[in-house]
């Protein structure tokens, strides 16, 4: 990862407040779940269904899409990396009206049951450069 990268994004905001980590980036088995065993390529945020989704930084609204295990999500290209914000319930009016320029802090939407979930919360996913990165440290979020 680039210098640049680093700095970028070394003083991101939480997307759910209060936040903890209940499943980290990088591989895991859970036994009785194939479906959700595997890489994971972010981190899981437990919040209560309906609780705000921030964007932890300035960025463009690439697409909110629903496929795959992630459910609804957004996809939101900020400097230096691209964030993933996936099981979301209802998105922001704001953003169903088309606005498409974020502050950090915005609301994107709230937390949901969309896709693959065993009770509500977040997934927060970072690619660099294409890559996906462990959210964790640019977050400054410590295990549940």
């Amino acid at each position: 990862m680039s210098l640049e990268a680093l700095v970028l994004v070394a003083a991101l905001a939480l997307p759910v407040t209060p936040a903890c980590v209940s499943s980290p980036f990088g591989p895991r088995n859970l036994p009785g779940l194939p479906k959700a065993s595997g890489f994971h390529t972010g981190i899981d945020l437990p919040a209560p269904l309906g609780a705000p989704v921030t964007a932890v930084a300035a960025g463009t609204l690439i697409r909110i899409q629903r496929t795959g295990p992630g459910g609804q999500e957004a996809l939101v290209r900020h400097e230096g990396f691209t964030a993933v914000y996936s099981h979301l319930g209802l998105i922001a009016p704001a953003i169903l009206r088309g606005q498409r320029a974020l502050r950090a802090g915005d609301r994107i939407g709230t937390v949901g049951r969309s896709g693959l979930t065993y009770g509500p919360h977040l997934f927060f996913g970072m690619r660099i450069n294409g890559k996906p990165v462990d959210p964790a440290p640019y977050l400054a979020v410590k295990p549940c």
